[in-house]
């Protein structure tokens, strides 16, 4: 039977009483996500260095893949054939795929924006291609995500407050059509998707209060906070993050796309937001900088040449159960990619534990201080 229009369902189990913090829960055809929670970039069908079961171990519940890369490279007609994208990485689990519409943006001089879509220059062989919201719908029907989001245009840090309201105005009308193409579209694979819209509007309250009400009206799966973590300061992210998650529906999922560090994932948990993707985790790692109980750290610093703990004594992934910090230097410094697998692994483990202890706290009513006491501790 051929699903039209079905979606996702979230469940709201308790909000913080001294802050927005929530807990919930989002049933997909995948499975149960437990929010609040991180999802490991996964961009090209792959979290970079870790195996499915490496995810599983550490505590994943839902990855991300990206719609530009896919479709550009294996093609998503090609992975359609191998049951969706599920069945060509080969993970169970949920997957929300974004709708290409950042990495577009990033793309910059090789992208033409119009009323109509997005035309781009491949950055893999200079091929021009077009993203409409029509098209970026039917690749992710074929990808076969549980979460989809609709084309939007990201716009840059700075930008003045006539462009961003140009810019918001065709982002709303790109997300009603792709809602009304949405509901007359079917899922290829015979499954359950999620349509999230994405709130754009730049750091300006009264668009992104036009966004917002827009959305709602048009009535999404789940919201998505986009055109944040583009260079904007923090205070101005949080003022932002806070301004939207205050007016949005409470039965609704909230995403905060592209955030962030550890102390950025509290401080927007803090401001209600249930759902979270960064690179930040497993690039970081790859450039030998790992997280802890106790801050960051440079893996490959000569200081710890010597050094037998484990990356964080306080962690029990597979990483610090058996390597010592001297062992994982050594690694990097002899270019060997064990230790980009190892520190990739210690930081999703890391992640995921802060997200699930966020949860733990939120649902027995201590996460305001053990929350202040973390960010605190990881001040540099």
């Amino acid at each position: 039977m051929s699903i039209a229009g079905a979606h996702i369902r979230f469940t709201l189990v308790k909000t913080d009483g001294e802050t927005k913090a929530r807990a919930g829960l989002i049933n997909t055809e995948h499975g149960q996500v437990q929010t609040p929670i991180f999802m490991p970039v996964g961009t090209q069908g792959t979290v970079k260095t870790l195996a499915p079961y490496e995810l599983l171990n550490a505590g994943v519940e839902i990855i991300l893949g990206n719609t530009y890369h896919l479709y550009l490279r294996p093609g998503d007609e090609r992975i359609a054939r191998f049951e969706g994208l599920h069945g060509f990485m080969n993970w169970d689990r949920p997957i929300l795929t974004d709708s290409g519409g950042y990495q577009v943006f990033s793309l910059n001089a090789l992208r033409t924006i119009d009323e109509h879509g997005i035309i781009f220059q491949s950055h893999l062989d200079g091929s021009r291609h077009r993203f409409t919201p029509k098209s970026v719908i039917d690749i992710q029907r074929n990808l076969g995500s549980d979460i989809v989001m609709v084309l939007d245009e990201c716009t840059p840090y700075p930008c003045d407050r006539e462009y961003a309201a140009r810019s918001n105005e065709r982002t709303l009308r790109w997300a009603e059509e792709s809602k009304l193409y949405w509901q007359k579209s079917v899922s290829i694979h015979n499954q359950m998707q999620g349509l999230f819209g994405i709130i754009q509007g730049s750091v300006y309250e009264d668009l992104r209060k036009v966004s917002v009400h827009s959305l709602i009206d048009i009535s999404f799966s789940g919201y998505a906070i986009g055109g944040l973590a583009v260079g904007e300061p923090v205070d101005e992210r949080n003022r932002i993050t806070e301004f939207c998650t205050n007016i949005l529906p409470t039965e609704k999922p909230r995403y905060l796309m592209g955030v962030g560090t550890p102390t950025d994932i509290l401080e927007s948990i803090n401001r209600g937001v249930d759902m979270f993707d960064c690179v930040i985790p497993t690039r970081n790692a790859r450039n030998g900088t790992v997280y802890t109980s106790e801050g960051k750290l440079v893996i490959k610093a000569g200081r710890y040449e010597d050094d037998r703990d484990p990356i964080d004594p306080a962690c029990a992934c597979y990483a610090c159960q058996n390597f010592s910090r001297a062992y994982i230097r050594h690694l990097f410094n002899a270019n060997e990619i064990l230790g980009l697998r190892l520190a990739t692994l210690h930081n999703v483990h890391f992640y995921m534990n802060l997200v699930k202890e966020a949860r733990k706290r939120i649902l027995d009513g201590t996460f305001l201080k053990w929350s202040e006491d973390l960010i605190g501790r990881w001040k540099e």
